[in-house]
């Protein structure tokens, strides 16, 4: 994304924000298996439920609530040391709303139910507009211009889309739109998606972003809450697609604002996808760029040292190249190339890592030789460890993706999870 103004105004001061932040991420495999989606970490430094937070912040949207449900402990306890640096005396939050059965006695059962159960508080901050969003999506988007569409447009839902490749929008809500951007079509996970008229080879996806006018909100939910088992209670599978022909439902490309290009935008939810997001960052020019003041990324701070290189002999050099350390490392007499290592990792001598993307509190030992990995919190690799040069010692031992990253867990090291995950 690259700079521009920001769109802070009436319609951003009168929204409130719900992030859906519940959901397992199974495509992920080991990496949820103690944590939700949302709090797996990203790029160095953050979790993916930073970026949603960190938009809403920066677009001037101060009343945030976050709806939890799977295993999520180490979300809360992020958004609890990271994000409590709102002015409740101004009436900003970022709020934790976990699944407490407050209008049914069962927990979130999708995520149009997961809002309806949260109606009263809804209710009690008489937001003007609602603004919904996924919370395990990475991009840096200004929701302002997005409720200013959505507004000029006399929209009762307005829907954010984005192009991707027409082999990828099986995993995504795919709509058609008029010239004036209305919705006149939209099917969830389709097993044929439809591609965009005039290009074959792409598909307009929701992003599973959904600005509703509150009164809409309320009607569609509540409507869809009496179908009770004839529907699943989703926006992509339910909701949208049953009132595209009775409401003014539109779409909102979204778009880079200086170049009008299709904006930057990951759905992390494979290892393969996962591993590729974080080495993007790496390049010279990457096209989310963490380095951008006029829109930075919030999160956690830990107080940790610098990272610190040491030893230079010939064949015990401590270096990286082409790659990203975070703060709290040490790299002792070790070589990193084209990786990107989280905090508090310990790379020691003798060993060589490269393209790995290396979660936080890892320690590697001597003589090892670590390629295309993805390696989890806590992981504690022995001396002489090869990964990533024999797929299938590597599947012996661990996940290997369809594109041949392998993951590393504890638990498949025989190690247990470490607190904090």
């Amino acid at each position: 994304m690259h700079t521009a103004k920001r769109f802070v105004s009436r319609l951003t001061r009168q929204t409130l924000a719900l992030v859906l932040a519940g959901g397992r991420g199974s495509r992920l495999h080991d990496l949820t298996k103690w944590r939700a989606k949302p709090a797996v970490p990203f790029g160095g430094k953050f979790r993916i439920i930073d970026f949603p937070l960190s938009n809403c912040i920066n677009s001037g949207i101060a009343q945030v609530g976050v709806i939890t449900q799977y295993k999520s402990h180490s979300l809360i306890r992020h958004i609890q040391r990271g994000w409590g640096f709102m002015r409740g005396e101004l009436d900003e939050f970022v709020e934790l709303l976990p699944a407490q059965q407050r209008i049914e006695t069962s927990w979130y059962e999708g995520t149009a139910d997961a809002v309806l159960q949260n109606l009263d508080i809804i209710r009690s901050h008489e937001p003007e507009y609602v603004l919904i969003l996924a919370g395990d999506h990475v991009y840096k988007m200004d929701y302002g211009t997005m409720l200013a569409a959505h507004v000029e447009r006399e929209a009762d839902i307005t829907v954010g889309c984005i192009e991707v490749p027409i082999e990828d929008a099986k995993a995504f809500g795919v709509m058609s739109v008029d010239d004036e951007l209305r919705i006149t079509e939209f099917e969830e996970k389709p097993a044929v998606p439809k591609a965009m008229p005039g290009h074959p080879d792409k598909a307009l996806a929701s992003m599973g972003i959904y600005v509703f006018s509150t009164r809409i909100l309320f009607d569609e939910l509540l409507r869809d809450h009496k179908l009770n088992n004839e529907s699943s209670h989703d926006f992509g599978k339910d909701i949208i697609p049953s009132v595209i022909r009775r409401l003014n439902v539109c779409a909102f490309p979204f778009r880079d604002p200086v170049n009008k290009k299709p904006a930057y935008w990951r759905d992390v939810g494979t290892i393969d996808s996962l591993w590729q997001a974080n080495l993007e960052l790496i390049d010279v020019s990457p096209e989310l760029n963490l380095y951008d003041a006029h829109w930075p990324i919030w999160t956690y701070q830990e107080q940790l040292p610098p990272a610190k290189f040491i030893f230079d002999d010939e064949d015990r050099r401590g270096a990286a190249v082409d790659s990203m350390v975070a703060g709290g490392c040490i790299v002792s007499g070790a070589r990193i190339r084209h990786s990107l290592l989280f905090s508090q990792v310990r790379v020691h001598s003798f060993t060589t890592v490269e393209d790995a993307v290396i979660f936080p509190d890892v320690d590697i030992g001597r003589h090892c030789h670590i390629r295309k990995a993805v390696i989890d919190r806590g992981c504690r690799i022995p001396d002489g460890t090869r990964i990533g040069f024999d797929k299938k010692a590597d599947e012996n031992r661990f996940h290997v993706s369809p594109k041949g990253v392998v993951l590393i867990t504890p638990e498949m090291l025989g190690q247990d999870y470490p607190h904090g995950l």
